[in-house]
């Protein structure tokens, strides 16, 4: 019992009456005379820390102060004597979160604060409960017991995969992970096996609903539970045991919580069951902020609160601290468009500050050349409306990773310091090094690290006895691992299904070396090839996971990298060298992420790449969930853009390479609805008009121009001369050419000459530094290039005819 003596002891503490200290009654705080800590908060936050009765939803705007709001009333129930610290429900998202409240509560009280347990995350505080209580969940002999394991997601795969088994079901066609993936969805809306509505029962090969009962019963027997568990077993047992769920609604007289826009099903029943009785709740939280609908947030508890509490207190925090008055007017303007809010309007008392930027360019690697170059300048100090900024005050928030691969190519180019935050570098993910073990085994089959890693990836049945058989027989005969797993195979010595896949992988592997060392054979093509053939590439189509799309995207973006290269081994040394130069720590650093890891984040520069249809709105949100799916997208741009203190840049990209082929892709929807006063437009109107883009000859007709171009059209920087007369010539200026496999000979090349200058449409204009037969040599700002003479034009402007 002696696990529980903690336990006891806060149990007791909240059971004695609330009562107000000698202390407290002598200075006369009870009676409601100021506090210190309530200084400096403005009349909002100052209702909002003194509404202690009733339920109250303090709808919070990005950078209003909403910690400050939260952490002060926990400070303020605690010296008006409202209740004991073991009687205040403090929850939070993350266990950080939960330590930074409790430490703001410390300074605002100038003491630490002890004997608060119930201020931590729903999953740190529902283990306790459980504990408490583990012997209610189950029937008939099998029960849980108070020392059950929690298990992470490595045995719950585990787990699943010998039910899998059990049942005869081929676990390449129905994976774990999607079973898992549906359970866990189950659970993250608080139903048991017997609740799983009959149209969902059926998934996964007709046996879901089934399984999931197997696999609840098989974590009993283990005495175990995972971590949906942890709420759904509490959520059963307030609705199954009234007498329980009266002694913790006892127990808490005051629940706060925070980040409500991001809880699921079984948190809203948790919280919603807990404060039934006292009904002093007040949840923290932004309607316009809920961006994590995919993991099962409902964005739907926050909108009817007013109706799962009647009598509710709503107070809106709309002072914003952050942002210039341009970024919060453009933010607003565009989550005006939703129908799904309950409204509100955030303001500054700054004044000045510049406009939103929006800038398109030809391709996705223009666009991070062009953030590169923008980055260098405000490190430099040459932008002299922002000055000199460090590199840690600026961050490059993209929709999707995959994106982040040309920003990363560029920046290691550059040598321009940069982080990842909430993931790995490019290079450094799963999925890349497997693939660049391939390419590193086809190129150099003594490459014995890159078979090691790649041997049994996808699986092949060559576990890790095969794997030191085939080691011994290298050594023995001084041969590679390839050579030697060849060897095995020709000798007998490792047969079955194992062995048959070992001996086609060796023999796939000769046709792909024989294949990189032919230089007739395009490298990009076989890169290709390599991933499909095997079986990597419907390994990760098959992966039923959340991240197997991001991977999916990230393997194209790496195969789509190879273009800038004559071979593989030019490729591999390239990435050797720069990862290289990467390592170690530095002073400063550029911050890349996703818009979902950038929540809660706040930086004085950010640049929002990548706004076009498709990638940003999703389609693949907009499919799956219609307007719901992209209304969270447009949620999304909304905290992209209100990441920003002092200048937000958003970019789009003209052209951008999706599922393996350079598409033409139109500007988000997103930005038309972006409030014109608040934006400043840079893309020239040529971009997608007069003959420059390759939308301009879509079904033979020119691009329409939308609210952007024609606002581009009008801005004052493109009135001066040089500009006027890049217009002029717009009309006659020859289509581009496209990338269609031709026969071409040396006679192109003979209308150019050394330091000629020349126009090549996605690495922009460039001189010829050399000429060999049909291809050029040029410099061009990313580098020297290896062109066809056939794909560049001669350069059509003077230089002044620069329009800035």
């Amino acid at each position: 019992m002696s696990q529980f003596d903690d336990f006891d002891a806060f149990e007791a503490a909240a059971a004695a009456p609330a009562r107000i200290p000698l202390s407290q009654r002598a200075m006369g705080a009870a009676a409601g005379q100021p506090t210190p800590y309530l200084d400096g908060l403005n009349p909002a936050q100052r209702q909002a820390v003194e509404t202690l009765d009733g339920p109250v939803l303090l709808l919070a705007g990005a950078g209003t102060g909403k910690t400050r709001a939260l952490t002060t009333r926990i400070a303020h129930l605690l010296t008006q004597g409202r209740a004991t610290p073991g009687r205040i429900l403090a929850v939070t998202f993350t266990n950080k979160a939960a330590r930074e409240m409790k430490d703001r509560v410390a300074r605002l009280l100038g003491e630490t604060v002890e004997g608060m347990p119930w201020l931590g995350t729903f999953h740190s505080i529902s283990v306790k409960i459980l504990r408490r209580h583990a012997e209610l969940v189950g029937a008939g002999d099998l029960h849980l017991k108070p020392g059950f394991t929690i298990l992470d997601t490595d045995d719950q795969l585990r787990l699943l995969k010998q039910l899998i088994a059990a049942e005869n079901i081929d676990e390449k066609r129905w994976p774990a992970r999607m079973l898992a993936g549906l359970i866990d969805g189950w659970k993250n809306r608080a139903l048991t096996p017997s609740r799983v509505p009959a149209g969902e029962s059926q998934a996964y090969d007709g046996r879901g609903a089934a399984l999931y009962e197997q696999y609840q019963r098989r974590l009993l027997e283990l005495n175990a539970a995972d971590f949906g568990d942890l709420l759904l077993h509490c959520v059963t047992i307030f609705q199954a045991h009234p007498d329980v769920l009266a002694q913790w609604q006892d127990r808490f007289r005051y629940i706060l919580v925070d980040e409500y826009q991001d809880t699921n099903v079984a948190q809203y029943l948790w919280l919603r069951l807990l404060a039934q009785a006292h009904r002093n709740i007040c949840c923290v939280g932004d309607d316009d902020q809920s961006i994590y609908g995919w993991r099962g947030a409902e964005v739907g508890n926050i909108l009817r609160f007013e109706q799962d509490f009647p009598g509710a207190q709503v107070i809106r925090l709309e002072q914003n601290y952050r942002s210039t008055p341009h970024i919060l007017a453009a933010a607003s303007g565009l989550i005006a468009a939703n129908k799904g809010r309950l409204g509100k309007t955030l303001w500054t008392e700054a004044q000045g500050g510049e406009k939103v930027r929006l800038i398109g360019h030809w391709d996705s690697e223009a666009e991070a050349r062009w953030i590169g170059e923008e980055i260098e300048a405000f490190h430099g100090g040459h932008r002299h409306s922002v000055g000199k900024r460090s590199l840690n005050d600026i961050a490059i928030l993209v929709r999707a990773t995959h994106q982040m691969r040309a920003f990363e190519d560029r920046f290691l180019t550059i040598g321009l310091p940069y982080r990842v935050i909430g993931g790995p570098r490019f290079y450094e993910r799963q999925e890349i090094r497997d693939a660049m073990a391939y390419f590193r085994l086809a190129v150099s089959p003594t490459d014995d690290l890159a078979f090691e890693r790649i041997v049994n990836v996808p699986k092949r049945g060559v576990g890790e006895k095969a794997i030191q058989t085939i080691q011994r027989e290298a050594r023995a005969e001084g041969l590679s691992l390839i050579e030697g797993a060849a060897s095995v195979v020709a000798s007998g010595a490792l047969g079955g299904k194992g062995g048959a896949n070992l001996r086609a992988f060796t023999a796939q592997m000769g046709r792909w070396h024989a294949d990189a060392l032919d230089t007739t054979v395009n490298h990009v093509e076989l890169a290709e090839k390599m991933l499909d053939e095997s079986g990597y590439t419907a390994m990760w189509q098959n992966d039923k996971s959340p991240d197997a799309p991001g991977r999916l995207e990230n393997l194209k973006e790496l195969v789509k990298a190879l273009e800038g290269f004559e071979n593989l081994q030019g490729f591999l040394d390239h990435v050797a060298l720069v990862m290289d130069a990467a390592e170690g720590e530095q002073a400063e650093e550029v911050s890349i992420m996703t818009l979902h890891a950038a929540k809660g984040m706040e930086y004085p520069i950010v640049f929002l790449p990548g706004w076009e249809d498709g990638l940003f709105p999703s389609q693949r949100s907009m499919d799956e969930s219609g307007l719901k799916g992209l209304e969270e997208e447009r949620r999304l741009a909304y905290v992209g853009i209100t990441r920003a203190e002092e200048l937000a840049t958003i970019t789009f990209a003209g052209n951008r390479r999706m599922y393996g082929q350079w598409q033409s892709s139109l500007p988000s929807r997103f930005i038309d609805e972006l409030p014109e006063d608040h934006v400043e437009v840079l893309t020239p109107p040529g971009l997608y008009g007069g003959g420059f883009g390759a939308a301009a000859q879509s079904f033979g007709q020119p691009f329409a121009p939308s609210m952007m171009h024609e606002r581009a059209a009008s801005a004052d920087v493109y009135n001066s001369p040089g500009w006027k007369r890049m217009q002029e010539r717009a009309g006659a200026r020859p289509a581009p050419v496209h990338r269609t496999p031709v026969v071409i000979d040396a006679e192109p090349a003979a209308r150019f000459s050394v330091g000629d200058r020349v126009f090549h449409q996605k690495f922009g204009t460039g001189t010829i530094m050399g000429i060999a037969e049909d291809t050029l040599t040029v410099e061009f700002p990313a580098g020297f290039k290896n062109v066809k003479a056939s794909y560049v034009q001669p350069a059509a402007a003077s230089a002044d005819d620069v329009p800035f």
